[in-house]
């Protein structure tokens, strides 16, 4: 099976996902053998009141990555829709790039679970830990 590059994975992104994703800034940076890395550019539109990334953002930024991480590991994209997803907010996340990592623990034919970590870019300090289980819906 072919695996999906970097510019697969953004034109994936930029054809298949909800416009407001797109806006939120998500670009994948690197493809790995067991997942791929991504950077949240600085985007002011998603800080909230308290003066960090609000947690509804950093949640969908991960659940994004994480079906854009199967997609490389398929090779396009498969339908597919999120039957769980635990995130927890270790520390706040400062305005600012953040450094968004996915690894897929299991990718079989009906279901897939993946981790994800987030970290303000340049920084080794966990703000985000986030772990989904997938279903694919062919």
């Amino acid at each position: 099976m072919n695996r999906l590059d970097v510019d697969g994975v953004a034109e994936i992104l930029r054809t298949v996902f909800a416009p407001w994703i797109v806006e939120m800034g998500l670009e994948p940076v690197a493809v790995r053998e067991d997942g791929a890395d991504f950077l949240l550019r600085d985007n002011r539109r998603l800080v909230h009141a308290g003066g960090v990334i609000c947690g509804q953002a950093s949640a969908a930024a991960a659940d994004t990555a994480a079906v854009l991480t199967l997609c490389t590991l398929n090779g396009r994209f498969r339908p597919v829709t999120t039957v769980d997803l635990t995130t927890h907010f270790v520390r706040p996340l400062p305005p600012g790039d953040a450094a968004l990592s996915v690894t897929v623990d299991a990718n079989g034919k009906r279901m897939a679970y993946v981790r994800a970590e987030i970290r303000p870019a340049g920084s080794d300090k966990l703000s985000v830990s986030f772990s989904g289980a997938f279903m694919y819906l062919e």
